[in-house]
């Protein structure tokens, strides 16, 4: 197999095979949320060609977000049961074909199968879950920097594909600006077939960082039904610490996703900002956000990760409570930019390692995709109700200013986390 022929040789240069794992989630990530993100750069030509309101078409694509999320749990059964391989390789093929058909579609319920139904549940067989199965399986330490770098990828690739696919739809059409997508997806889905393994056995290795002559975690039962998420949600929310970041990365989904991605070029647009200018500025949170999300990661293996979660939530709600006042001048923007931008998705490393110290690492990836479809499900709510009070009031800034708050309540909500609830684990003696 090229997989064991590639870890062997990595492996005689001091590599190991942990890494190539994560550079194909990595890339799956960026190819994936390339084609979340994408329908925000498109609200205004569907449109002027349909005749669809804004509001019409954001709460037609606020499907994909719930959907996305709901996904979570029952994409860590999928990946039990049928391997990473298959799943990931699985879902980016019917992203590329959702796209394409995107292209030739004529009425509002082809937006909702496509860009709704099809894309909302194939993204969310890999999402956020993927980044934290890979993290526990693969790795024994630096699981904090791993779970940052990948979950990096999920909103660079929102955001830094917009430029491009706005620049697409200004010189040639909205159509064309999916043809980037589904090749994007196309390449990374043959990768993952010839590459992608389940866990460090398959190649012959222990997980990254595992002290020598320690045994790995037993793999999961594969006994699971479709019926084990639910018993697993029924254990955590016995756990105070699993409704609290449940609560939080709602407010956090209510705060990005639904909002800054799906109307941001539309807000702007309302200013007198053209779709290519405004998409850039969202390149530019992507950037920061690789930084912050990265840097996350770290810092969520060295400290409290309830603190971390206070100041970015806190961070985040100041930034949007302020971007009315911005006057969407380029200093104004840039700014907003910047500070938004580092703790987009920060909020994920820390997450993850609370879910594992509060339910244990096996655990964590199925409890995590609850805790994900919280934050999915806050999404909609904001790609929704964001959309009808633009339509109702002709500005997003009640919007702005209620995800701002709620930013802050999410902050102060973070601290009431338990770090220690998970007696026994050796995961709680390290989410500190």
């Amino acid at each position: 197999m090229l997989s064991a022929a590639l870890s062997a040789r990595l492996e005689r240069r001091g590599i190991h095979y942990a890494w190539v794992i994560v550079a194909l989630t990595f890339m799956t990530g960026l190819a994936s949320s390339a084609a979340l993100g994408l329908p925000g750069a498109l609200l205004q030509p569907l449109s002027k060609e349909f005749g669809w309101s804004v509001d019409t078409i954001s709460s037609a694509l606020a499907v994909r977000f719930a959907l996305f999320g709901l996904m979570g749990p029952f994409a860590a059964i999928l990946m039990e049961r049928f391997g990473l391989r298959n799943v990931v390789a699985t879902a980016l093929g019917l992203i590329a074909t959702g796209s394409l058909l995107a292209t030739h579609m004529r009425a509002l319920w082809h937006l909702v199968a496509l860009w709704g139904v099809m894309l909302g549940v194939a993204s969310g067989m890999t999402a956020l879950v993927l980044s934290a199965v890979v993290s526990n399986r693969w790795f024994e330490t630096r699981r904090g920097l791993v779970v940052g770098v990948l979950t990096a990828s999920a909103a660079t690739g929102q955001l830094a594909f917009l430029p491009v696919g706005a620049w697409l739809v200004e010189h040639h059409g909205w159509r064309m600006a999916v043809w980037p997508v589904f090749a994007a997806c196309a390449v990374v889905a043959v990768a993952a077939l010839l590459l992608m393994r389940d866990r460090p056995a398959d190649v012959g290795q222990a997980p990254y960082g595992m002290a020598p002559g320690a045994q790995p975690p037993a793999a999961a039962p594969q006994r699971v039904t479709w019926t084990t998420p639910f018993a697993v949600l029924k254990e955590a929310s016995g756990y105070r610490a699993f409704w609290l970041l449940a609560g939080t990365f709602f407010i956090c989904g209510l705060s990005t996703n639904g909002l800054i991605q799906t109307h941001f070029i539309s807000l702007c647009g309302d200013a007198g900002l053209s779709a290519v200018p405004a998409a850039s500025v969202l390149a530019m949170m992507g950037v920061f956000d690789l930084v912050g999300t990265i840097l996350s990661g770290w810092l969520s293996d060295r400290y409290d990760n309830r603190k971390l979660l206070f100041w970015y939530y806190s961070l985040r709600g100041l930034s949007l409570l302020w971007l009315p006042y911005s006057t969407f001048t380029l200093y104004g923007l840039s700014l907003f930019a910047m500070f938004y931008g580092l703790d987009w998705i920060a909020t994920v490393p820390p997450t993850v390692r609370l879910t594992a110290a509060t339910v244990g690492r096996e655990k964590a990836g199925m409890v995590f995709g609850w805790i994900f479809a919280s934050h999915q499900l806050g999404a909609a709510v904001a790609a929704f109700g964001a959309g009808k009070v633009r339509a109702a009031l002709f500005t997003y800034n009640p919007a702005l200013f209620a995800a701002g708050a709620a930013c802050l309540v999410a902050a102060l909500l973070a601290l009431a986390a338990r770090r220690k609830e998970a007696a026994g684990s050796e995961v709680v003696r390290q989410a500190a």
